[in-house]
């Protein structure tokens, strides 16, 4: 289980997160929504140690992140698999050895057993014998089930996707929204995912939580975030500008 508590977060005198807190079960998919710049992805690098807060704390199964040693931290990564937004692949490198990265770099597996784990993972994103391309020679599309495959390959418990349609055609956006969710049937990792898409999600999304002005303004169901009452989260995910504030310049 995964658990932020009254976290703050702040870059120079830009406060980013002001009170963000958020429970996320085992086995579900939580999507988070909220405005461009809203500190969406900031939240999520403070499940995996990249950031720490000015206050508030980080809890990721029964364990207190921020309060982590170097090594500890190490071991709590390797159960989390981070497919950033635009794929983040090594264009130097095959398709192969860009998977196998993570799993190389922890040490613990012979290097036939790696290959074998490479495989799979290609194999579960639809993208059996690509091991020897490199990025360049393949779509975007492509590229962001590369990235999928390298966060499947250690096997993690829990997998963060950032924006991870973005920049793709709705037909490559809906492939791969259902690998998302392949990866939660098959795999029963339990995921969080940053997104402006609203059609993704609600279609990989076991609850939706809206960030705004730093904290969580409402969580619920898919259905709940549908039927909201609420008139700053109904006008995010209806894409309705406030024109009120359109014709004041603000």
């Amino acid at each position: 289980m995964i658990k932020l508590i009254d976290v703050y977060k702040s870059f120079g005198p830009k406060k980013v997160l002001e009170g963000f807190s958020l429970d996320v079960a085992e086995g579900e998919t939580m999507v988070l929504i909220g405005y461009s710049g809203s500190g969406k992805s900031v939240a999520i690098k403070h499940i995996v140690g990249l950031l720490e807060p000015d206050r508030g704390t980080v809890w990721v199964d029964g364990v207190e992140v921020p309060r982590l040693t170097r090594e500890q931290l190490y071991e709590l990564r390797s159960k989390i698999g981070y497919v950033f937004q635009f794929a983040a692949l090594f264009d130097s490198l095959t398709i192969g050895d860009n998977v196998a990265m993570g799993l190389r770099k922890e040490g613990r597996l012979p290097e036939r057993d790696i290959m074998k784990r490479v495989g799979e993972a290609l194999e579960l994103v639809d993208l059996p014998g690509v091991e020897t391309k490199y990025p360049a020679e393949l779509s975007g599309g492509m590229r962001k089930r590369v990235g999928i495959a390298r966060a499947i390959a250690r096997q993690p418990k829990y997998i963060m996707y950032d924006e991870p349609t973005t920049g793709l055609d709705p037909v490559t956006s809906a492939i791969i929204d259902q690998l998302m969710i392949r990866m939660r049937e098959r795999l029963r990792v339990t995921s969080i995912v940053v997104t402006h898409d609203m059609r993704s999600a609600y279609t990989v999304g076991s609850r939706i939580a809206m960030l705004y002005e730093g904290q969580v303004r409402q969580v619920g169901t898919v259905d709940e975030i549908q039927h909201t009452h609420d008139a700053i989260v109904r006008q995010f995910i209806e894409g309705k500008p406030d024109l009120d504030a359109v014709e004041a310049g603000v």
